[in-house]
């Protein structure tokens, strides 16, 4: 475990896949001295076998539904222009990290997914549900779904106390996850989660709850 992280399971795998999806919170690059913090949890975590990084929306994403909402507009193109800032956040988290952007599962240690061009490659978002109500955690569910990997959720909180045979509607429900996320996680072997041990104060302003309810989360 990562002194700077608190880590859980959500789901046991068993028997580990060949490697692990980590949806990194967008939520987490307005913290202080995030860069810092993600390295060491990717180094953790790919010291037991190779990973590759979703990086939420966060701020500019957000700034995007605040637009939707004041005016509602195309809900593809909204969808569109979503996933197009993701990629904008994935180059920043590759370069802060110096791992490769790469557009499918890595070889390598550590990799940053870029996920525009993953999602265009093989037609892997063409069942992908348009809205608000699907999120990078869904995203990454779908990417470790693909490339048979498990899966991490590096958000800034825990998720509640809950556990039981529905525990990822009840995570969707209180908004940790996107309400899309218990269907596109329906099939992974193993979810973990994972959030700074003491939250750094935002740099910018933002909600304090880290869930799933704004696009890239």
């Amino acid at each position: 475990m990562t002194s700077a992280w608190t880590l859980g399971v959500l789901r046991s795998a068993g028997t580990p896949c060949p490697h692990e999806v980590i949806k990194l919170g967008g939520s987490l690059l307005g913290t202080e001295d995030w860069p810092t913090r993600v390295a060491e949890l990717v180094r953790d975590r790919a010291a037991r076998r190779p990973v590759l990084i979703v990086v939420g929306g966060g701020a500019i994403v957000d700034g995007l539904r605040t637009i939707d909402a004041a005016a509602p507009q195309d809900a593809n193109t909204m969808h569109d222009l979503a996933i197009s800032l993701m990629g904008t956040t994935a180059r920043v988290v590759a370069a802060a990290l110096s791992v490769p952007l790469v557009v499918e599962c890595p070889r390598m240690a550590a990799a940053v997914l870029d996920v525009p061009h993953w999602l265009a490659a093989a037609a892997h978002g063409d069942r992908l549900p348009v809205g608000w109500h699907v999120t990078s955690d869904s995203i990454a569910a779908r990417v470790a779904a693909t490339t048979g990997g498990d899966l991490l959720l590096a958000k800034r909180v825990p998720p509640p106390a809950s556990s039981g045979a529905h525990l990822l509607e009840v995570l969707a429900s209180s908004g940790w996850v996107d309400g899309h996320f218990p269907r596109s996680a329906a099939s992974l072997p193993g979810i973990a989660w994972a959030s700074p041990r003491s939250v750094p104060i935002p740099c910018v302003g933002g909600p304090a709850f880290d869930g799933g309810d704004a696009f890239g989360r």
